[in-house]
Formats: structure tokens, C-alpha cells, sequence
């Protein structure tokens, strides 16, 4: 009997070289006839941790190599382009607080430059009413 090769996506991946891979798929209703949404859920091997979560990827059927891993990666087709919010927040804070510890430590005003004096305009008077 040939192996089965599956299309999913990566639903979970903080597991060493297991990922939850989850597969979509429409299933007709046997009595009221409508088509629903069901998914499945798969623990796929991925040896080199090579995908992440939100990637597209083709496992492919195996031998069991634990109580419910039984697929293995074969490839990744489309990599996430999500973008990790709280990722980016923290690594703008980061350069935030380098850029302060910096000018702290830059040493004293005397090494700044003197910014130039802000020249006034002189205030006209208007010519009062005799």
C-alpha cells in the first residue's frame, strides 16, 4: 500500500523536531446534505527543525515513532509571512534603551556642541494715538 502525502499547515512548533501540522479539508454532511469544515490534527518529524508556525507544509506517512507521531516531513512549500507583533516591540525597546545608555555614557555636556542662540526679532511698536 503506497504512503499517503498530506498538505497542511504548521499549527504548532515548540517542540524539538515535532510539529503539529493541522489539515483542512470539506466534509459533506451524510444527512443534511451541506458541506463543513473539519480539520485533523497531525505530530509530523521534522529532523532539522526546519519549518515554523504558519508555514505550508507536505508530510508523508511513516512508522510510528511515538504514541502519536506518525508522519514525517517531506518539504516546505511556503514559508509564514506573518510577522511576530511582540517580536518587533521588544527588539524596538532594546535599541531604544542602547541608544540612551549610549548618549548617558557619551561623557558630559561640555562635549556637545553649543546649539546657536535662537535670535529674537525686535517687537514693533505700534505708534500710539496722540
Amino acid at each position: 500500500m503506497p504512503k499517503r502525502l498530506m498538505t497542511g499547515r504548521v499549527k504548532s512548533d515548540k517542540m524539538s523536531k515535532t510539529r503539529v501540522v493541522e489539515i483542512a479539508r470539506l466534509v459533506k454532511h451524510p444527512k443534511y446534505k451541506k458541506f463543513y469544515r473539519d480539520r485533523t490534527t497531525c505530530y509530523v518529524h521534522d529532523e532539522n527543525n526546519e519549518s515554523g508556525e504558519g508555514d505550508t507544509v507536505q508530510i508523508i506517512e511513516s512508522r510510528p515513532m511515538s504514541k502519536k507521531k506518525r508522519w514525517t516531513l517531506v518539504k516546505v512549500i511556503e514559508k509564514s509571512s506573518a510577522v511576530d507583533v511582540a517580536a518587533m516591540r521588544a527588539a524596538r525597546r532594546l535599541e531604544e534603551a542602547r541608544k540612551a545608555e549610549v548618549a548617558a555614557s557619551s561623557g558630559s555636556d561640555k562635549t556637545k556642541p553649543a546649539e546657536p542662540a535662537a535670535e529674537e526679532a525686535p517687537a514693533t511698536e505700534t505708534p500710539a494715538a496722540e
